[in-house]
């Protein structure tokens, strides 16, 4: 049996992934008010918090927004680094466990122990990426 909110989750999730751009909770409660009038952003961060426990949804800090987890490549325990379009807004996850573990070893030097790993890179993805346009990004 699902409970309303896991349905909500299940929702939340699929206009996630109906996008190659993260969302704003606002973003993703515009569409979802289509299909409930009454819904409340609590709701809605709600479901994204459960979902990011569940590793199905990521945060993008440096954007105040979501995206729905893409890699099946990876375990949670170890960090995704997200790169991120600047020109068509989308965000690809990549895995790169070997460089977690070595900032972790980097870091436990220091004596500190990292809990959670944010790295997001800003730049140009390949499809908005022109010859004209490299030279221009370079100089």
């Amino acid at each position: 049996m699902t409970t309303r909110g896991e349905a909500m989750q299940a929702e939340v999730l699929t206009v996630l992934k109906s996008k190659n751009a993260a969302m704003s909770a606002y973003d993703i409660l515009d569409v979802l008010r289509g299909d409930h009038p009454k819904i409340a952003p609590p709701t809605v961060y709600r479901a994204l918090n459960a979902l990011i426990e569940k590793g199905g949804v990521h945060r993008v800090e440096s954007l105040n927004a979501f995206v729905a987890c893409n890699s099946q490549e990876h375990h949670h325990d170890h960090g995704s680094v997200m790169s991120i379009c600047d020109d068509c807004g989308l965000v690809e996850e990549n895995a790169a466990p070997e460089l977690f573990d070595s900032l972790a070893g980097i870091l436990g030097k220091a004596g500190f122990e990292a809990q959670r790993h944010v790295i997001e890179v800003h730049g140009v993805c390949s499809d908005c990426v022109t010859d004209d346009s490299v030279g221009d990004r370079t100089s």
